[in-house]
């Protein structure tokens, strides 16, 4: 489906890209030549960010060669090359749809090479939780139509996705009556929290004497011994309002937890099975975008495991700590980076004097600009060409549709043609 409408005319339909939410219910202004792409029918600071990066007019961006201009050809040909001599490539970023994933996966069992999202801590938190303990999640429509209790974990993650609080239906009719928790709230939650404090909304923030796990280790003992003292006051009292509460629902943003975020994990889903043995509860995890959610599903379809895994010579590894883009790039423990982010101008790949190769939004070619890396200009889902992204919520695929084709390739094709020239040199 392609969107070609007049310069002036709003595009209908859009599914935004930017972040986590995919939110549906928005428009695009396509305008005249160098004129930015605008946001319509609503505000939201990522995506009207993500859309000042895009003119009405698609601008010719050409691969690059050790900082100067090559035909896509010759920049497919000395990528193919890179990864053919690299003894251990490390694929970051990963800023890509389903089909670019897809396409990408075939590509690193052929080099070996070691694959992990940009904002890869933070998505470790969540997976190595569900490998430890399982989970209870649900979707943005399940809270939207049901949730009477939400509790955010660590402060609302509105920086993440804007309009949560809107998609979670608070304020509106669905559920007459919300209330809302901040357990650890951050600067600036109490002026968001002001602009859904509306009739049928009521709010409280808990800042208990601790940290956070702390809190929710006192929350778990509220929750197993109602009967007891054993808890502070303020866990006890939000214990007692989760057993009384039809639906509860936790919301966190993994990218705000500390180093071992994966335990606070465990400690919200020890609290939500044992709220599940006599009412109903569940978690919602707001992951940071630019498509990492997408590529972990697709490469664990594809092969049993999640990101930061690897295919060599012992067959598939997977290693959730070892296997980390900082890490790895900190003890010099791969020769080649290949950086992909189709979606964020300003998802640069790391600081680092290895090769480089970049499958990169436009804006990305300065920073590639130096000897040793090669720059292909890839297009954007949902902007330049279509595709598909998993929501936060993780049960619904949402297509993106282009606002403005443009020339440029995609992850998926790049991919494919970099597969063949590395297969055709191996030969």
């Amino acid at each position: 489906m392609t969107f070609m409408n007049e310069a002036s005319a709003p595009v209908a339909g859009w599914v935004c890209p930017f972040c986590a939410l995919a939110c549906d219910h928005l428009q695009v202004q396509v305008g005249n030549d160098d004129e930015p792409l605008a946001l319509q029918g609503g505000d939201c600071a990522r995506a009207r960010r993500g859309l000042q990066s895009f003119a009405g007019r698609s601008v010719p961006v050409s691969a690059t060669i050790d900082g100067r201009g090559a035909t896509l050809d010759d920049a497919v040909g000395a990528a193919a090359r890179q990864l053919a001599a690299s003894r251990q490539p490390l694929f970051a970023g990963l800023g890509t749809d389903v089909a670019g994933a897809r396409a990408l996966y075939p590509l690193a069992c052929a080099c070996g090479a070691i694959c992990d999202a940009a904002g890869g801590d933070a998505l470790m938190h969540g997976l190595r939780a569900l490998q430890d303990r399982g989970q209870f999640t649900t979707t943005l429509a399940e809270v939207r139509t049901r949730a009477d209790l939400i509790v955010f974990i660590g402060g609302v993650p509105t920086d993440v996705a804007p309009l949560l609080l809107e998609r979670c239906g608070v304020g509106a009719a669905e559920v007459t009556a919300r209330h809302l928790v901040v357990l650890h709230p951050r600067a600036g939650d109490a002026a968001v929290l002001e602009g859904v404090a509306r009739a049928g909304v009521t709010i409280e923030s808990l800042a208990p004497a601790g940290d956070l796990a702390t809190t929710l280790a006192g929350l778990n003992v509220a929750l197993a011994r109602p009967t007891s003292d054993a808890a502070p006051p303020p866990q006890r009292a939000l214990a007692e309002r989760l057993r009384g509460a039809r639906y509860a629902v936790f919301i966190g943003a993994p990218s705000h937890l500390p180093a071992h975020g994966a335990l606070i994990v465990e400690a919200v889903h020890r609290a939500i099975g044992r709220l599940n043995l006599a009412t109903r509860a569940a978690a919602l995890w707001i992951d940071s975008g630019n498509g990492a959610a997408t590529t972990n599903q697709v490469f664990t379809w594809l092969s049993g495991l999640p990101l930061r895994s690897r295919a060599g010579p012992r067959g598939l590894e997977h290693e959730p700590l070892a296997y980390g883009c900082g890490r790895l790039l900190d003890t010099a423990a791969v020769d080649l980076l290949v950086w992909v982010s189709a979606f964020d101008a300003a998802a640069l790949p790391p600081p680092s004097r290895l090769p480089l190769l970049v499958l990169g939004h436009p804006a990305h070619a300065a920073a590639c600009a130096r000897r040793e890396a090669v720059f292909i200009p890839v297009a954007t889902p949902g902007i330049g060409v279509d595709g598909h992204v998993f929501r936060t919520d993780g049960t619904v695929l949402m297509p993106l549709y282009a606002v403005r084709p443009d020339a440029l390739p995609s992850v998926a094709e790049v991919a494919q043609w970099l597969l063949r020239a590395v297969r055709g040199i191996a030969a």
